[in-house]
């Protein structure tokens, strides 16, 4: 079991920031996948981006009913269909966002022995994965809500 880090909350400014790739797989990033995990678990998440525990590189960690991915540079080469779905997010805590994803995607990236995988997915794997991609390039939830509940966020805090 890994550590448990600090989940990084909106506004910090690392989770506006774009990441570095990963260059290879070494122990550093077997270790940084495993406390990843352990602290998505421990706040009940089922996906986790670098960016949100601090670190700037392509990482992330997802679990849906007992799949565990660990993925380094993730990229989706092909995505289908569409589905909007409520989504929350650890790092903007209290808020959920309805947004329209791709409901199939193909994702490619290093898996947590440094191959490169092909992932497809669809639904709710398909949702985690275009999520946390999102927070690799700075991009989070509260981005996809139209102007006026924007305007409420800033204004309020957080989304009613």
């Amino acid at each position: 079991m890994g550590k448990i880090l600090k989940i990084k909350k909106y506004p910090d400014k690392i989770l506006r920031e774009g990441s570095r790739a990963v260059e290879k797989i070494a122990e550093t990033e077997t270790k940084l996948f495993e406390d990843m995990f352990s602290t998505m678990r421990n706040s009940s998440g089922i996906g986790l981006a670098a960016p949100q525990v601090g670190i700037n590189q392509k990482l992330i960690v997802a679990d849906i009913d007992g799949q565990l991915l660990k993925l380094a540079n993730p990229e989706v080469i092909k995505a289908e269909g569409k589905d909007k779905m409520e989504e929350g997010c650890l790092s903007v805590p209290g808020v959920l966002v309805n947004i329209e994803r791709a409901y199939e995607v193909v994702v490619k990236g290093l898996n947590e022995n440094g191959e490169l995988v092909e992932i497809k997915a669809r639904g709710l794997l398909a949702r985690i994965l275009l999520h946390e991609i999102d927070h690799l390039n700075g991009k989070l939830i509260i981005d996809y809500m139209n102007f006026f509940k924007k305007v409420r966020f800033k204004i309020c805090g957080r989304n009613k």
